[in-house]
């Protein structure tokens, strides 16, 4: 009889105790992928990131982060959308899911997609709404989801 398979990573709330190894996941993220990101996490990052975790404004952030040998390998970003347009429940705008390279296809994204799922069920949120990436991987991904459709196409507008 085969031995059931462990799983090799863990999901976790990111913690402000958990920013540096955050900032070490960014900094693998741009080695294995070098024309995927257009900003480098820089000691100013490093410093917003940790002061979000003491910032109001942040109360609605929800984020996860996957765990392996002590190491982050992938991460998770929402928000939580109060509008009075359904005022009968709130949705929840997906911000970022990222996987490294060398660590896709092991269900980690999946897992802290279910993280997600769930915390947004815990808050009484009825919709997670996600923008696709245009590469072909995420493409794949997110047709892959269990319980998604796709809709509508999305704007990116500044605010000056």
């Amino acid at each position: 009889m085969k031995a059931a398979k462990k799983k090799m990573f863990s999901i976790k709330r990111l913690e402000k105790a958990d920013v540096r190894k955050v900032i070490a996941f960014e900094l693998e993220l741009r080695k294995q992928e070098p024309d995927t990101y257009y900003w480098e996490p820089d000691e100013s990052y490093r410093q917003q990131l940790e002061a979000s975790f003491d910032n109001a404004r942040f109360n609605t952030a929800m984020s996860f982060i996957a765990v392996k040998d002590d190491q982050v390998i992938g991460r998770i970003d929402a928000s939580i959308i109060a509008s009075r347009s359904d005022a009968s429940c709130c949705s929840a705008y997906l911000d970022w899911i990222c996987v490294l390279k060398s660590e896709r296809h092991r269900k980690v994204a999946q897992a802290l997609l279910a993280a997600l799922r769930n915390e947004c069920k815990a808050q009484g949120v009825g919709m997670l709404i996600a923008l696709m990436a245009g590469n072909d991987e995420a493409q794949r991904f997110y047709k892959s989801v269990e319980g998604a459709s796709i809709h509508d196409s999305g704007i990116w507008m500044e605010i000056r």
